[in-house]
């Protein structure tokens, strides 16, 4: 996974995570990439697991999932947190994708499309689909369909 270096796409990530009601925290694993792919991917995947707090609910962003539309993952989210859910956690994999036990764990597999997405601009796509998420949930005018 890509550092979340200076830049537009940090600055639009943080723009729409500025906009939140509640605190986020970005957690970056960083995995040697001289390593073999699927060691690399199978060490990648250990290690976001790893990072998924206890009790939350995990969205794996990988181009194999469902598409969504914005109303759709507004409900979906909408029903965790009517469910008690505190806690959500989004996992990006890296330049080789997941691995496939994180697809296995997540409760839920989402996509973006079938097209590549670099990973700072999948942060700042993310970021946008939850502040529209809360907005609809909310009922502001931010999402207009």
């Amino acid at each position: 996974m890509a550092k979340a270096k200076a830049g537009p796409e940090r600055d639009l990530y943080d723009a729409y995570i500025a906009r939140l009601p509640w605190r986020v925290d970005l957690k970056e694993i960083e995995i040697k990439k001289d390593l073999a792919v699927d060691v690399r991917k199978a060490r990648e995947g250990e290690a976001l697991l790893a990072a998924v707090p206890p009790g939350a609910r995990l969205v794996a962003l990988d181009e194999r999932g469902r598409t969504e539309t914005s109303e759709a993952f507004a409900a979906r989210l909408g029903r965790w947190r009517d469910d008690g859910v505190r806690t959500v956690a989004f996992v990006i994999g890296g330049a080789d994708g997941l691995d496939e036990t994180v697809r296995k764990k997540a409760d839920f597999v989402l996509s973006f499309g079938a097209l590549t997405w670099p990973h700072m601009l999948v942060r700042a796509m993310l970021a946008e689909q939850v502040y529209r998420a809360q907005s609809i949930l909310a009922g502001h005018p931010y999402h207009r369909s």
